[in-house]
């Protein structure tokens, strides 16, 4: 059986900035405590959430730095380390390696996409270049390429590929997948919504961007389902969905930001071409917030 990186609730952390747009990482700290003493069992650092594709190649590897730094062991840290350029993810992997990353996180290509085959020897090519375990992330909407099941299986049979963030909102898909892969690959859902689901089929929790706002209620929901108190868990899944219905009601990450600047958590605006969200989404923010006296 490969090693686990965690079980529970992994927060994709995102990345605060200064008015000139450039990063906070005094409030990153923050955030990142904050996490942490509401029992968050990972961070993932430079995600699709923390707005990694605006960050200079020093940027990256400076926010994986100081997570790794500013953590301390308290919880896995994983790097967001994935391109559409092979050669340029072998690179971020190497330097998450070195600086200490317990795991990294490798979404499919984007915009050239690839074929099945060529994912297969992207990720290989990635999994090979360091011992650091792989966490693919599959998520169709903004790639435009699905990981199929028998790449999946494929893939996991590689040692240094332990697991995936789910994210293309395919429950049967996940199912022939957790079938065929066994222990050979874990998995996480990269669906807020669905965290209960990817679990009751054996997943090991959630990568969640709605843990930034909500981190005790995500973990609760996975602890207690790990408990064997399965209806409980499913009762807070349904309990979260008009804050996750929230953080989804535009491009992520413009609601979670706003939601974090409301909250006082200060994160800041985001990068362009990201913008605040409409006023259309920033009422359904705030009304979530309001349910749960967040604000």
């Amino acid at each position: 059986m490969k090693k686990v990186i965690f079980n529970g609730s992994g927060v994709a952390v995102a990345t605060p900035m200064n008015g000139d747009f450039s990063i906070n990482y005094t409030k990153l700290g923050e955030l990142i405590d904050r996490q942490i003493e509401h029992g968050t069992d990972a961070i993932v650092i430079c995600g699709t959430t923390g707005e990694s594709t605006t960050m200079t190649d020093d940027e990256h590897v400076q926010c994986i730095r100081f997570a790794v730094e500013y953590v301390k062991g308290r919880v896995p840290v994983i790097a967001g380390a994935g391109s559409n350029d092979t050669a340029y993810a072998v690179w971020l992997s190497k330097e998450a390696k070195a600086i200490g990353a317990d795991a990294q996180l490798q979404v499919t290509p984007y915009y050239n996409k690839t074929s099945q085959l060529g994912l297969v020897r992207h990720f290989t090519a990635i999994a090979d270049a360091t011992d650091l375990p792989v966490i693919l992330y599959n998520v169709p909407s903004r790639t435009g390429v699905d990981i199929k099941t028998e790449t999946y299986l494929e893939l996991s049979r590689h040692p240094n590929i332990v697991a995936t963030k789910e994210a293309n909102g395919d429950m049967s898909a996940a199912v022939r997948t957790a079938g065929l892969c066994g222990d050979n690959l874990a998995m996480y859902s990269g669906e807020d919504m669905l965290v209960v689901p990817m679990m009751s089929i054996g997943g090991r929790g959630v990568i969640s961007t709605t843990a930034n706002i909500m981190p005790k209620e995500m973990r609760d929901m996975c602890a207690l389902y790990f408990e064997g108190k399965a209806a409980k868990a499913g009762a807070m899944q349904r309990k979260l969905a008009v804050m996750i219905d929230a953080m989804f009601c535009d491009v992520n990450p413009m609601p979670l930001k706003y939601a974090l600047n409301r909250i006082g958590m200060n994160a800041g605006p985001c990068r362009m071409p990201l913008v605040e969200p409409g006023d259309n989404a920033k009422a359904q923010i705030d009304a979530a917030l309001k349910h749960y006296n967040l604000i």
